[in-house]
């Protein structure tokens, strides 16, 4: 489905349990909706699903880059004013992660419980550079320029060995990505800076990553993110790298629903 937000054309879906409460997924760079596809499953029956593409992702309209943090979260406040949703569970990943973060600072009073996933909430130098390059590479020569790097760097090397029609089905979902989009929302996480203001997050808060996660949401980080917020936890997804919720999607929901409904 389309929606009309903030001039922009922005693809949803809705699942689950119009009687529970609301819980809405942010995804990532180069991702969209379909990488939510192992969740809904586990959750359709206790909540009342939504997930969107960012802007510039999957099937959302894209403007010229650059974009913000500010206003891919006035994105997602938008749809949730057009949808008549006045409060939802929000959790996010990578990208979508420090989405949810940046909200948790700006709009506590519509979110009930926060998930980031894999995420950051600073960009720091050595992390900057890689981007920085990336963004290079798309400019020169498109999405297709990336898809393969972008792939191979998201899984942990026995999954790729295991799974190599999962790693396709990734590859088609990062083609997806408009060039524009991803040079807009790359600007976005380049332009990151939120650590500073976690200790106004109050509240209910888990920070999840993959166990093996080692460039984009690494157990470090991702503790030291719930170290900064007074009442988050961090806990790890065994047995998965970056993506958490495709490499090891029964684990990623089991500790969502435990607690989602605690």
């Amino acid at each position: 489905m389309l929606a009309q937000v903030n001039g922009l054309q922005v693809f949803y879906e809705l699942d689950g349990n119009p009687d529970k409460p609301w819980l809405t997924m942010v995804t990532g760079i180069t991702n969209d909706t379909t990488m939510w596809d192992g969740q809904i499953k586990a959750l359709q029956n206790d909540f009342h699903i939504l997930r969107y593409d960012l802007r510039g992702q999957g099937q959302s309209a894209s403007t010229p880059s650059p974009y913000s943090i500010e206003l891919l979260g006035a994105d997602l406040i938008g749809l949730w004013d057009t949808l008549g949703i006045t409060q939802s569970h929000l959790m996010g990943l990578g990208l979508g992660g420090s989405i949810c973060l940046y909200l948790g600072i700006h709009q506590p009073n519509r979110i009930i419980k926060l998930v980031p996933c894999c995420c950051r909430a600073i960009m720091v130098e050595d992390f900057a550079v890689m981007w920085r390059q990336l963004l290079v590479t798309v400019e020169a020569g498109g999405i297709e320029a990336i898809v393969e790097n972008t792939a191979q760097r998201w899984f942990s090397e026995d999954f790729k060995k295991s799974y190599p029609e999962q790693l396709e089905a990734v590859r088609l979902m990062i083609r997806r990505t408009s060039q524009a989009g991803y040079l807009g929302v790359v600007n976005a996480f380049l332009g990151l800076n939120l650590f500073d203001a976690l200790d106004q997050i109050h509240l209910p808060t888990m920070l999840m990553g993959g166990q093996e996660d080692r460039i984009g949401g690494p157990p470090e980080i991702m503790q030291t993110i719930a170290n900064q917020i007074p009442v988050g936890l961090y806990v790890p997804v065994p047995g998965a790298a970056h993506i958490a919720n495709l490499q090891n999607p029964q684990g990623f929901n089991q500790i969502l629903r435990q607690f989602l409904l605690k």
